[in-house]
């Protein structure tokens, strides 16, 4: 065992985190990053620090051919207890795999959003008095539109989960990095820190501005052809925002999965297996709602707000769940 996996060992034991281990030992957590990556090497002032944290000699932390110290058990989170390693190849095709797909899901999902679009505006056109096009016609080809654009996004979101079926257990149950993967992650993490946070507060600023054209055209008491077209820039820039956020949520949740921490913590996968089947069957319902009531009424440009508020009542329906499920056992 080198000197990098017995210092993430060790650390791990200790039940530290990467900073932890940096203050008590006076250096910054990139420092002990590339020490659990391989790529430093602690000085002779920090190997007689660790040891002394530790609590292991120095020959110990220096001599490969040593295994463990006298009296010192071996870890269960590497040896016997029937979790998952991750390697450190195996963990860098996750990222690049899922990195590299986060631009087409954001795409997707920004398709369902501007799927009514289309239907809007041939809407708006049908109902001026020497109408451009017919209010059926206008229909017919705006729900075209719609579902080959729910189509198609749905389709890529489809294969895309299909390509990512082999690290579904990341999201779902537990496991190990093997030494240094840790770090490699972790200096992942923070290259894509500042991009992510830019993207946010641009997608943030984006929402908060996209209804000034409809307060203006409201307040000028413009047309109904007008209302409609500002109507589809509030879904555009909506559609434009979402993109950033599903970007940057992507590249940050895949990273996070690795290192279990954010939405991924132990606690957090028990309280996913508890409301899987809870969110399967939740949003089966709220599309037969959407489509069922969209087609019944015809206002395809009203009832996508369904999606959004499917969305605000979903988190108070899976904390209701977990509660309930909590007080049961």
């Amino acid at each position: 065992m080198i000197l990098a996996e017995k210092i993430a060992l060790l650390r791990k034991k200790k039940g530290w985190s990467q900073e932890e281990l940096a203050y008590q030992s006076g250096v910054s957590r990139q420092s002990v990053s590339k020490w659990e990556s391989g790529a430093s090497v602690p000085d002779l002032e920090r190997i007689l620090t660790l040891s002394e944290l530790f609590g292991v000699s120095t020959d110990y932390l220096l001599k490969e051919e040593i295994e463990a110290e006298p009296g010192f058990e071996t870890l269960d989170l590497y040896n016997g207890d029937g979790l998952k390693r991750i390697g450190r190849e195996e963990a860098e095709n996750y990222m690049e795999a899922k990195i590299n797909a986060a631009p087409k899901v954001a795409a997707a999902i920004s398709g369902y959003i501007l799927s009514p679009v289309v239907l809007l505006i041939l809407t708006g056109l049908s109902e001026f008095k020497q109408p451009v096009i017919s209010d059926d016609m206008a229909s017919g080809l705006g729900i075209v539109f719609v579902l080959i654009m729910v189509g198609i996004s749905t389709m890529f979101l489809v294969v895309n989960g299909m390509k990512m079926e082999s690290y579904e257990f990341l999201q779902k149950e537990n496991f190990h990095l093997e030494a240094g993967v840790e770090g490699i992650v972790r200096e992942r993490l923070s290259k894509y820190t500042d991009s992510n946070r830019k993207y946010t507060m641009i997608g943030v600023f984006l929402c908060i501005i996209c209804a000034v054209p409809m307060m203006f055209a409201i307040a000028f008491e413009s047309s109904d052809f007008i209302i409609t077209l500002c109507v589809d820039f509030i879904l555009i820039i909506i559609a434009a925002a979402v993109y950033l956020f599903v970007l940057a949520g992507e590249r940050k949740d895949c990273l996070q999965m690795l290192l279990q921490e954010g939405d991924y913590t132990v606690q957090k996968k028990l309280e996913r297996k508890k409301t899987e089947h809870v969110s399967v069957i939740y949003w089966c319902i709220i599309t037969a709602i959407y489509l069922g009531i969209s087609f019944y009424t015809d206002n395809w440009h009203m009832t996508w707000i369904i999606w959004p508020s499917a969305g605000i009542m979903y988190a108070a329906v899976r904390t209701f769940v977990i509660a309930s499920k909590a007080n049961q056992s």
